[in-house]
Formats: structure tokens, sequence, C-alpha cells
């Protein structure tokens, strides 16, 4: 392992350690509590429940019995899920969140990369401009409102695709749609730029004067630099997948880690919420590594400025 790597994977894991903190302070000064319900319960329960959970105890030793649950991979209970560990539950949500990000973001790529690419062909200046239309489009719909309109089409006027629940991958088209387009949207400009910015260079131009093939050249001058920016884009990409996940869940009723995530943050669940705030912790930093890994190996400067 090289010390970049390790310096690297250090790094995620002291930000896992300040995100843990941070979250598990704002979860205990939220005003309320996760046993307050309409009717208020008698002295001797609320505490008999406070002993259970441990809220009993000082805040730092409640911090330090989370911080070992942590590195154990073990959030504790459950505090809306009754007889249920976090860890039981995330075990459930993470598939379908991975799932949902995972195939809006090969979507928004496969539809990306060939239309920005197109768009900066001078061959196919008509498709060009469509594509930079739909993509500025697209950039100024939130995925919400998107997802209103795919559901009327799809679902209640067309009848091709169901508007929610989860049970088969078909259950996942239009939350993958509803997610991959407007980031297919941004790749889309990003390649557009970086290959017109190349295909202006002298190098290539001195390609085509010589009567270089298009597949040749595309595979020896264009894509490599044109998906350098795509790379260096995927790790917000990856937080923009996340966090535009939380509303496309909801409005699917998926049972992902968003839906726990917003239940949580209802039912003052600080387990749950601690759990989920981690988890996607790790996921965003764990994108952003491979990301910046991949453009290292893509363009060897990178490497050496690092």
């Amino acid at each position: 392992m090289s010390k970049r790597l390790l310096r690297r994977l250090l790094s995620l894991l002291v930000s896992i350690l300040l995100v843990h903190a941070a979250a598990f302070m704002m979860v205990r000064a939220t005003r309320g509590g996760p046993f307050d319900e309409e009717r208020a319960l008698a002295p001797q329960v609320q505490l008999a429940l406070e002993q259970r959970f441990g809220f009993d105890d000082s805040l730092l030793v409640q911090y330090f019995h989370a911080v070992s649950g942590l590195f154990r991979g073990d959030f504790g209970p459950s505090l809306r899920y009754r007889d249920t560990q976090v860890s039981a539950l995330l075990a459930d949500a993470l598939p379908i969140s991975l799932a949902l990000g995972g195939g809006a973001l090969l979507l928004a790529l496969l539809l990306g990369i060939p239309s920005g690419l197109l768009a900066a062909s001078r061959r196919h200046r008509n498709a060009g401009a469509l594509a930079i239309t739909t993509s500025t489009f697209l950039l100024a719909i939130p995925n919400f409102v998107l997802a209103g309109l795919l559901v009327a089409l799809f679902s209640f006027q067309l009848g091709w695709l169901p508007p929610a629940g989860f049970g088969s991958v078909r259950h996942l088209l239009l939350p993958w749609l509803c997610l991959a387009l407007p980031l297919a949207a941004q790749i889309s400009l990003l390649v557009h730029a970086r290959t017109t910015e190349t295909l202006n260079s002298a190098s290539v131009r001195s390609a085509i004067a010589q009567g270089l093939s298009p597949q040749l050249l595309l595979r020896r001058y264009i894509l490599r630099p044109s998906l350098t920016p795509v790379l260096a884009f995927l790790g917000p990409a990856t937080a923009a997948l996340l966090t535009g996940s939380l509303v496309i869940e909801q409005v699917f009723a998926l049972p992902g880690l968003g839906t726990f995530f917003v239940q949580a943050a209802l039912a003052r669940d600080y387990t749950l919420a601690l759990g989920v705030t981690v988890v996607y912790t790790a996921l965003l930093g764990s994108c952003t590594l491979c990301a910046d890994l991949l453009m290292a190996r893509m363009d060897p400067r990178m490497e050496a400025l690092s």
C-alpha cells in the first residue's frame, strides 16, 4: 500500500470520526426526545426507558459508548423500531441505496459522455445544439419536479412503470432517471467543453490534417483528456446523488437509507440518525477517494501534485 493511499485512508477515518462527533452533539442538542409523545409518560416509565438506553449517563459517557460501538460496527438499538438493531436496519437499506445511486451514476455516464462528445462534433452541429439545450433545461429542473413529470407520463399516462414501491428492477427505473438525467446534463456539458478545447489544440488539428480517421482521433487524442474532468467530477457527483436520493427515496417510497434518515429525524431516533449519517459519510469519502485514484491513473501529473 502506497504512502499516499495510506494517508488518504487515514484522512477518511478522521473525517468519519469528526462527522460522528458533530452529529452526536447535534442530535443531543435538539429539543425534545425520542420518548416524547402526545401524552406525557409517567416519570417512572420515562426513567426506566432512559436507563435502558443509557440516556441517564453523562454526555461524555454516552459519547464514549457511541465511539466504541462505531469501531465495532454497532450503533445500538433503534429507538423507533423497537427490539431492532440499527446495524440490521442499515444492512437492509444499504443495498437499495447502493443500487439506486450506482444505477443512476452508470446511466448518467452512459448518457452524458456520448452526448457531450456529440455536442462538440463539428459534423453534427444540430444534434450538438439540441444536446446543449436539453442539458441546460435538465439542470434547471429540481429532481422532485422531474419525478412528478416522469410519474405522470410513464405511470399514469402510459402505464408502463409503477409509480412507487420496491419489489423489482422496474421500480427503480423512474428513480434512476430522476437522479441520472440532471447528472448526465452536467457530465455532458463538462465533456463538451473539454472536447471542444481539445479539438482546437494544435496536435489534434495536425492529426486531422494528416488524414487520421475519426475512430483513431477519438481514441488517441480526444477520449482521455475529455474523461479527466468527468473523473474529477465524480466526487461531487456522488454527493449530489446521495443528497438527491434522500428526496427521491421519499417520493418513490423506497426503503433505503434516505427514508430511514428522514424517519429518524422526525422521530428523534438518535442512534438511527447517527448510523445513517456515518454510513453516508463513509460512502461519500470512499467514492471521492476512488475518483481521485482513477484520475491519478488517467493523468500521472495528478499523482505528482498530490
